[in-house]
């Protein structure tokens, strides 16, 4: 890759993915630098520091993996399509695979976990608001909503650690797509402490 070429969006997209790999200690410029085929002074052009480079990941993908999800699934008209499109979305293809379970590994850091808190209470809500679209009432919305994200969380954990004893959780195997149909069946059943959908 040509130095002129290498913008401030592939820096981030390499920190991101070194972030997958190793967590905070694996965002190093130099390491970036050689993957990116650059110099450290093409880092220097975007970022005056290497945590400025942190948190303008981490900002690119709350961007990418919540905001730009939450208004594309609020195009949907239909409560339960939404529900189904953003159960699908967030179960799907990883766009860099094992980076949630990292970034959840790593808020000890302050900017990680400042991200991530911010990160979970935008789904969190947004899943409330699907769930009450689709007519639950307030608490179970709410219960549904962290149920929906800790199996959401769950998914990509098996996926990640546990190749060989969940196969169905990797995109490839061929029983994937019935184990995600299933569960997200099982996020969407009528009824539960309250009264179920309206």
């Amino acid at each position: 890759m040509a130095k002129g070429k290498v913008s401030k969006g592939d820096w981030t997209l390499a920190a991101l993915r070194a972030f997958a790999r190793g967590g905070v200690a694996a965002v190093a410029v130099d390491v970036l630098a050689r993957e990116l085929g650059v110099t450290r002074g093409s880092f220097y052009w975007h970022f005056e520091n290497r945590e400025a480079l942190l948190v303008a990941a981490l900002e690119t993908w709350e961007r990418h993996g919540t905001a730009e999800v939450i208004a594309a699934v609020r195009e949907e008209a239909d409560p339960l399509a939404r529900a189904r499109t953003l159960l699908a979305e967030a179960l799907g293809d990883e766009k860099i695979a094992g980076l949630e379970p990292a970034l959840a590994a790593h808020t000890g850091h302050p900017a990680v976990a400042e991200v991530v808190a911010r990160v979970t209470r935008a789904r969190l809500a947004f899943l409330e608001e699907v769930y009450a679209d689709v007519g639950f009432g307030p608490r179970d919305a709410r219960h549904r909503a962290l149920a929906a994200y800790a199996a959401y969380l769950g998914w990509l954990e098996l996926r990640r650690t546990a190749p060989d004893a969940a196969p169905e959780a990797q995109l490839q195997d061929p029983g994937s797509a019935a184990a995600l149909d299933h569960l997200v069946d099982m996020i969407l059943a009528p009824g539960g402490p309250e009264t179920g959908p309206a």
